[in-house]
């Protein structure tokens, strides 16, 4: 579930012009009556901690556009079903298509709706993550690495974003068996996204046969096709 403390850091500046930031409002009737907007900005808190980047934070299952019948329509399905049966689901999901087919779009969506029903989750692009990780690091005690992964390892629900992006190298390949390792055998739900494909094993070329096994059995794979959403529309 959402740890308070995670929330700490992302205040918004905004101020309500209901209650004008008291968190009550007058009501003509009824008197003082807590702020609806107390439970909006609660939600925003929770959204940044989540780190969802800005592009993607309108992101949701109503504005996902797919055509009924299309690979997009199979893999909105999955989406719902799994944001609505959570936490009685037991693999995760494994997104697989072109750039621009509403992958990233989808794992988001998974994320609004559960952090909306109370369930911590967190959005990490691969690549950041492991630059995160490589600033991070101390070769005496290694304890600023552990702090960046903690929430990796700990949250409900994870979406590694853009798995397999990075060039492989051997650091590369080890910290992401790490990660999806750890994850794996402490049973919990990870969604990812990625460009690969196993045609011609190019996903296993980019994360090796041994994790590739691995994402067999942790994740539902989805696959989508069709063309480019950014090249037809500005935004979400």
């Amino acid at each position: 579930m959402i740890n308070e403390s995670e929330l700490r850091g992302a205040e918004s500046t905004d101020v309500c012009e209901e209650c004008f930031g008291t968190g009550t409002k007058i009501d003509p009737v009824k008197g003082a009556l807590p702020c609806p907007c107390r439970k909006s900005d609660r939600f925003r808190k929770v959204i940044a901690a989540a780190r969802i980047p800005r592009r993607y934070e309108k992101c949701s299952f109503a504005n996902f556009i797919s055509a009924p019948g299309t690979s997009q329509d199979n893999a909105l399905l999955h989406a719902h079903k799994f944001a609505n049966e959570y936490p009685a689901v037991e693999r995760g999901l494994l997104f697989m298509g072109p750039a621009g087919v509403g992958k990233t779009h989808l794992a988001v969506s998974i994320i609004r709706d559960l952090i909306d029903k109370g369930f911590a989750a967190l959005f990490y692009e691969f690549g950041s993550l492991l630059k995160e990780i490589q600033d991070s690091y101390n070769p005496i005690s290694k304890s600023s690495e552990l702090k960046v992964l903690a929430p990796v390892f700990q949250t409900d629900v994870l979406v590694l974003d853009e798995l397999g992006a990075t060039v492989p190298t051997d650091w590369v390949r080890d910290t992401m068996y790490q990660i999806i390792n750890k994850r794996y055998n402490d049973n919990k739900l990870t969604i990812f996204t990625t460009n690969y494909l196993d045609k011609n094993k190019e996903l296993e070329e980019r994360v090796t046969y041994r994790l590739r096994s691995r994402l067999f059995e942790m994740c539902t794979n989805v696959v989508i096709d069709g063309e480019d959403f950014r090249r037809r529309k500005p935004d979400f």
